[in-house]
């Protein structure tokens, strides 16, 4: 390759990858319960897995009515577009996580959730805390690190 024609090709290479960084993650959540996981964009595919409501995903692929998408575990898979909401949801990535009552962990600890518990996300902060909900209604605020879905 002529030294021009490959530094025209790296730029625009190098370009992409910038564009590809600067794309903030697409999340969203399973509507209802039973929503069917594929190995490819058809009903006809075969079926990975059935997933509950609430399930947060994340967007790697919008293919008109289907989304491939990945999950906590880093499992790929199709789903239909029409299961999913833009709610946003996380879900505990650690054994164990303490919720507690204000974005500080000197303060009041409300409860301990375990790995693989979804909670809604109600805000994220630049404190490196989300505050989150439980469908029983219990909020309070979890580390970043401790959820995954952001």
């Amino acid at each position: 390759m002529r030294p021009q024609l490959f530094s025209k090709y790296l730029a625009a290479s190098l370009a992409g990858l910038a564009a590809l960084s600067a794309t903030a993650l697409e999340f969203r959540s399973v509507a209802e319960h039973g929503a069917v996981f594929y190995d490819a964009p058809s009903l006809q595919a075969k079926k990975l897995f059935v997933a509950s409501k609430g399930l947060p995903v994340e967007v790697l692929v919008d293919n008109k009515d289907w989304l491939r998408v990945r999950d906590q575990s880093g499992t790929l898979a199709w789903v239909a577009k029409a299961t999913l909401n833009a709610k946003r949801n996380v879900v505990i990535a650690v054994n164990r996580a303490e919720v507690h009552g204000a974005a500080d962990l000197k303060s009041p600890l409300l409860f301990v959730a375990d790995k693989n518990v979804i909670f809604e996300l109600l805000e994220t902060g630049k404190t490196g805390w989300v505050k989150v909900r439980h469908r029983d209604g219990a909020q309070g605020y979890i580390r970043i690190e401790e959820v995954w879905g952001l």
